[in-house]
C-alpha cells in the first residue's frame, strides 16, 4: 500500500521510500525511513496536499510525492507472533512487518541483447527460461525469485535494448517498466569486452538516476584479450558500483548481490550521483527546461534532467506523458526553441549531437581505467565466419546443417523411442490379459494408453530437436543465418530480422511470434507473424516421425527436410502476396548484431532441453490426456450391450464407425476424401486444434483393439481394414496427410497470439481460413496427381 492510500486518522509503519534522486534523498533525511510510524492527518481542501505526522513533527505532501512512499497500515491482516506481553502490540508487530517487507529487494535487469541477462537470471533466481546468442530471445519481462542473506529478492529479466529511445517495442518497454515498476535497484549488465557500446546504455539509465549496480558480464573474455580494467576506479567516476561476473559459470554472482544489498540500504561509497555532461551548448538548454520541469510535482518517478533531454529530442512518448500538465505548453514551447537554438550552433540534429557527447564521455572515462590486450584477435572465428556467411557456400551450409539435425532427430531418436515404445506395448499387453473386458479396462487400453502412449514416445525426438537448435543459438550461428538470408528476405517483402522468429517456429510458433515484436516495422511484422504458422513446430514432429518413420524409413532426413522446405515455401510465396495485395511496402533498416562465437555450455542445453521435456510432459498429462479420453468416449459410445466381450477387429470397426466420433468423421468425409482420407484421419486432423501431438493420439486411439495388444501404432497403420481389406494409409496418402498437417491451421494458443500480437481476431480467423485452403488445395493436387502414376 502507498501513503496516498491511507485514510485520515490512521497510522501506517514505513516500509521503504521508491522514487530516486534528489526527491529520494530529501524525503529520507525528513525521516521517511522504514519502521518510522507515520499517521494522516488532514486533507487539504481540494485534497491534495496531505497533512502528516511522523517524528512529533507535521509534514505536508503532495500525493504524487506519497504515492512513492511504501507502507504497512494499521490493522494489516499478516499475523506475526503475539508481542502482547511487552505492551505494544500493534507497534511492534508493524514494525516488524515493515522490517520484513523492507527486506524485499525488487530489481531489474537491463542491457544490451546478447549481454548475458538471461544467463544472469537463470543462475540466480533457477528459472529455466530460455538463452539465445541473438537479440529478440526475450521478448517480454520474465520474474523470478529467491531469498539470500536474510533478503527476498524480485528479479526481473527485462528485453534487451540498445538505448531508451523509442525506436523499437523493446526500448519502449523497458522504459514504461522502470517508469512504471520504480524498481528498487536496476542491475546494468554489459559486457566486459566491449565496453565503449554496452555503456551507452549506461549513460542513459544514469540520466534517469535510478539505483544501480552494473554487472560486467563474461568477464573472463576480457582477462583472455590481454586487457585490462580498473573497474573500481570506474565505478567511482560514473558514481554506481561494478562488479565482474561470469553468468554461465557462476562466478561473482554472490559478490553481485552483496553490493545490490549494499546499493540498496545505501551503504556502498562509490553511489553517487553524476551528470554525463554533454557540452556548454547543450547543457545550457538541459539546464533551462530542467529547471521548468522541477516546478511540477506531478512527475516525480522521473528524473527532471531526463525529461528535459527527452523533450530536446523530441521524444514522442515523455511529450504524450507532459501533455497532461498545465505548464506543458510553455514546456514545449521552450523546448522547441532551444532545440533550434542548439542545431543552428552546432550544425547538426540534437541526438546525434547528444550521442556524440555521450560516446565522447564513455571514450573519456576509459581511457583513463581501461588498457586494451596486446592479443590479436583470433583468426579460427574469422575463418568460420568467412566460410558460415560465404555467398557461395553460405546457403548450402545452411542447408546442410537443417538436413543434419532432421537425420539425427529420426536416427538417433530412433532407439530410445523403440525401448519407450516397447515399454508401453508391454504395460498395454499386460492390462489386456489380466483385466477383465469392459469400459475401464477399454479406457485405459485404448484411451489413456493409446493416446498419452502414442505421443510419449516421441519425447526423444523433441529433445534431439532442441538440442540441435540450442546449440545452434547459443553458438552465434542463427545470428549468421539471418545474415545471409537477408537478401532472400528483403525479395519477399521482408528483411533478416524476420528471419529469426521463422526459425524460432521450428520449436514452437507461439514463442516465434511473440518474437515478432523485435521488428520495428508493422507491416513486416503483421507478415512475419501471419507466415510462422507454416514454419514447422516440434509438435508436428511426432507426426511427422510416425508416418516418415513408417512409410520412408530409408530417405527419413531427407523426407523431412523437404517436408520443412515445403512450409518454408509456401510462407514466401504467402509473404510476397501478403506484400503484394494486403501492405504496402514499407522499408526498415536491416541493423542486427552479429555476436562473437562461443562455445555453449553443457548446463545451458541442459537446461534447455529439460524446460521443453518438462512443456512436454506437462502438456501429456493435461489437455493430451483430457482429449485422448474424451475421443476415446466419443469413438466408445454408443456401444454394444455385450461390453464384457472383447470385440473383434471387424467388430471393433464397425462400432467406431457407428460411434458419435465416427458420424462426425462421416459428415466431413465428403470434404477430405479427395485428399485420401477416410473418417478416421478426418477426426484426427480435427483434434489438433487443441494441440498437434493430438493428431497421434487421435489415432493412437482410433487405431486400436486388435488381438495383438503388443503391436506399435506403425504396425496398426500398415494392417488392411478388416472391412474394406484395403489399407487406410499408403506412401501417397502418408505424403498428403504430411503436408495437410504442415500447412492447415495452426493450434488454438497459436491462434489466440496471433489476434493478440497483429492487433484483432480478424487476423486469428484469416489463419484459420487461408491456412486451411492453403492446405486442403496442395494435397488435393498431391493426392490427385500422385494417383494418376501410383
Amino acid at each position: 500500500m502507498r501513503l496516498s492510500e491511507l485514510e485520515i486518522g490512521k497510522k501506517a509503519v514505513i516500509v521503504k521510500v521508491l522514487g530516486h534522486g534528489a526527491f529520494r534523498k530529501r524525503i529520507i533525511e525528513m525521516g521517511f525511513i522504514r519502521g518510522q510510524e507515520v499517521t494522516a492527518e488532514l486533507n487539504a481542501p481540494l485534497k491534495d496536499p496531505i497533512k502528516f505526522k511522523i517524528m512529533g513533527y507535521e509534514v505536508s505532501l503532495r500525493r504524487s510525492e506519497a504515492e512513492l512512499i511504501e507502507i504497512i497500515p494499521e490493522g494489516d491482516g499478516e499475523t506475526l507472533p503475539d508481542m502482547t506481553s511487552h505492551g505494544t502490540t500493534e507497534e511492534v508487530t508493524l514494525q516488524q512487518k515493515a522490517e520484513v517487507r523492507g527486506k524485499t529487494i525488487n530489481i531489474a535487469l537491463v542491457g544490451n541483447p546478447n549481454c548475458g541477462k538471461t544467463s544472469l537470471f537463470n543462475v540466480a533466481s533457477g528459472a529455466n527460461e530460455h538463452v539465445g546468442n541473438y537479440s529478440g530471445v526475450t521478448v517480454d519481462a520474465k520474474a523470478g525469485y529467491f531469498d539470500y542473506k536474510g533478503y527476498r529478492i524480485n528479479i526481473s529479466d527485462l528485453p534487451g535494448t540498445y538505448s531508451l529511445s523509442t525506436y523499437s517495442p523493446e526500448e519502449l518497454y523497458v522504459r514504461r517498466y522502470l517508469n512504471n515498476e520504480t524498481p528498487d535497484v536496476i542491475v546494468n549488465v554489459v559486457v566486459a569486452s566491449n565496453l565503449e557500446r554496452n555503456l551507452y546504455l549506461t549513460t542513459e539509465l544514469i540520466d534517469m538516476d535510478y539505483s544501480m549496480v552494473i554487472a560486467l558480464n563474461m568477464y573472463d573474455e576480457l582477462e583472455k584479450s590481454g586487457a585490462k580494467l580498473d573497474y573500481q576506479l570506474l565505478g567511482d567516476m560514473i558514481g554506481v558500483p561494478m562488479v565482474p561476473t561470469i553468468s554461465r559459470t557462476g562466478k561473482g554472482i554472490d559478490k553481485l548481490f552483496d553490493t545490490i544489498i549494499e546499493v540498496y540500504e545505501r551503504r556502498n561509497k562509490s553511489v553517487r550521483h553524476v551528470h554525463v555532461n554533454l557540452g556548454p551548448v547543450i547543457e545550457e538548454g538541459i539546464t533551462e527546461l530542467k529547471d521548468e520541469l522541477k516546478e511540477s510535482k506531478k512527475h516525480l518517478q522521473f528524473s527532471p534532467r531526463y525529461l528535459a533531454i527527452k523533450m530536446l529530442e523530441g521524444d514522442k512518448e515523455v511529450r504524450s506523458l507532459l501533455a497532461s500538465d498545465e505548464n506543458f505548453e510553455r514546456w514545449n514551447a521552450l523546448s522547441e526553441k532551444k532545440r533550434t537554438e542548439i542545431e543552428a550552433t552546432l550544425q547538426e540534429d540534437i541526438e546525434q549531437a547528444i550521442a556524440n557527447e555521450k560516446y565522447g564521455f564513455i571514450s573519456g572515462a576509459l581511457h583513463e581505467t581501461f588498457q586494451k590486450g596486446e592479443q590479436e584477435e583470433r583468426s579460427i572465428p574469422r575463418t568460420i565466419d568467412a566460410l558460415v556467411t560465404n555467398r557461395v557456400v553460405g546457403i548450402p551450409i545452411f542447408i546442410f546443417l537443417m538436413w543434419v539435425m532432421f537425420e539425427a532427430t529420426f536416427v538417433l531418436g530412433a532407439y530410445p523411442a523403440e525401448w519407450i515404445e516397447a515399454g508401453v506395448g508391454a504395460l498395454c499387453d499386460l492390462l489386456h490379459k489380466y483385466m477383465p473386458a469392459g469400459p475401464l479396462k477399454d479406457l485405459l487400453v485404448d484411451g489413456v494408453i493409446g493416446g498419452v502412449g502414442s505421443v510419449i514416445v516421441f519425447l526423444p525426438n523433441i529433445l534431439i530437436l532442441y538440442f540441435f537448435i540450442s546449440l545452434m543459438e547459443d553458438s552465434g550461428y542463427m545470428a549468421r543465418a539471418a545474415f545471409i538470408m537477408d537478401k532472400v528476405m528483403h525479395k519477399i517483402g521482408l528483411h533478416g530480422k524476420s528471419f529469426i522468429p521463422l526459425i524460432m517456429g521450428f520449436g514452437c510458433n507461439v514463442p516465434a511470434i511473440m518474437a515478432t515484436r523485435t521488428i520495428e516495422s508493422r507491416s513486416s511484422r503483421l507478415i512475419t507473424i501471419l507466415i510462422n504458422p507454416f514454419i514447422s513446430c516440434s509438435a508436428r514432429l511426432p507426426i511427422y516421425t510416425l508416418l516418415i518413420g513408417t512409410f520412408f524409413p530409408l530417405h527419413a532426413g531427407w523426407v523431412f527436410l523437404v517436408i520443412y522446405l515445403i512450409g518454408i515455401l509456401v510462407a514466401i510465396i504467402t509473404a510476397k502476396l501478403l506484400r503484394r495485395f494486403l501492405f504496402k511496402k514499407e522499408e526498415t533498416p536491416f541493423v542486427m548484431e552479429l555476436p562473437p562465437y562461443r562455445i555453449p555450455t553443457g548446463k545451458a542445453i541442459a537446461r534447455h532441453m529439460w524446460g521443453k521435456a518438462e512443456q512436454y510432459l506437462r502438456k501429456m498429462g493435461g489437455v493430451i490426456l483430457i482429449a485422448s479420453i474424451a475421443i476415446w468416449a466419443l469413438s466408445y459410445y454408443p456401444h454394444p450391450d455385450s461390453a464384457e466381450q472383447e470385440l473383434t477387429a471387424q467388430q471393433r470397426t464397425e462400432q467406431q464407425a457407428n460411434s458419435y466420433l465416427g458420424r462426425l468423421g462421416r459428415f466431413i468425409s465428403p470434404v477430405m476424401e479427395p485428399l485420401g482420407f477416410n473418417w478416421k484421419v478426418s477426426v484426427a486432423l480435427i483434434s489438433g486444434t487443441a494441440a498437434k501431438e493430438l493428431v497421434v493420439s487421435t489415432l493412437g486411439v482410433l487405431y486400436t483393439g486388435d488381438a495383438d495388444e503388443t503391436e506399435t501404432l506403425s504396425e496398426k497403420l500398415l494392417q488392411p481394414d478388416p472391412v474394406t481389406g484395403q489399407r487406410d494409409f499408403t506412401p501417397l496418402v502418408a505424403v498428403s496427410f504430411l503436408v495437410f498437417v504442415l500447412l492447415y491451421f495452426p493450434c488454438i494458443a497459436s491462434i489466440i497470439v496471433i489476434a493478440k500480437e497483429a492487433g484483432g481476431w480478424k487476423w486469428g480467423a484469416f489463419a484459420v481460413l487461408y491456412n486451411t485452403a492453403v492446405a486442403w488445395v496442395c494435397s488435393f493436387l498431391i493426392f490427385q496427381i500422385g494417383s494418376l502414376f501410383i
